[in-house]
């Protein structure tokens, strides 16, 4: 008695599931992804250093929650500037220091560095 095997029949491959998985995974990455780079506030870490410079003594900025003071004095975040440049008087490129302390949200972080970041030549260390 003899046994045959079926005819082994080979199926026509279809793409279309294929083509639709991997246009649901471009259209996922499309939109799931940024083509803006957000903004960006360049500041210094502290740090330990050296010597400071004498010809420029630092100004001392303190962000407690709500309240900005400036070498001990309150300011107003829209006077932080003017208030800056008459501490600073004729160097326009001051050194100042950033402490931010207590409750103070990110969001008021930013609020003071976009302004510092408009003075020319500023150098601004924020420290813990």
């Amino acid at each position: 008695m003899s046994v045959s095997a079926a005819a082994f029949r080979r199926r026509k491959l279809s793409l279309t599931s294929l083509i639709d998985v991997i246009f649901l995974l471009l259209l996922f990455f499309m939109l799931s992804s940024t083509f803006s780079r957000n903004g960006e506030i360049p500041f210094l870490a502290g740090a330990t250093g050296g010597a400071g410079n004498a010809e420029r003594p630092p100004l001392f900025l303190r962000l407690n929650g709500t309240t900005l003071s400036l070498n001990g004095s309150a300011v107003a975040l829209d006077g932080l500037v003017a208030a800056i440049a008459g501490r600073v008087g004729g160097n326009p490129a001051p050194r100042l220091i950033l402490s931010v302390i207590g409750d103070a949200t990110s969001q008021g972080l930013v609020d003071v560095l976009v302004p510092l970041g408009r003075i020319p030549g500023a150098e601004i260390i924020v420290v813990e």
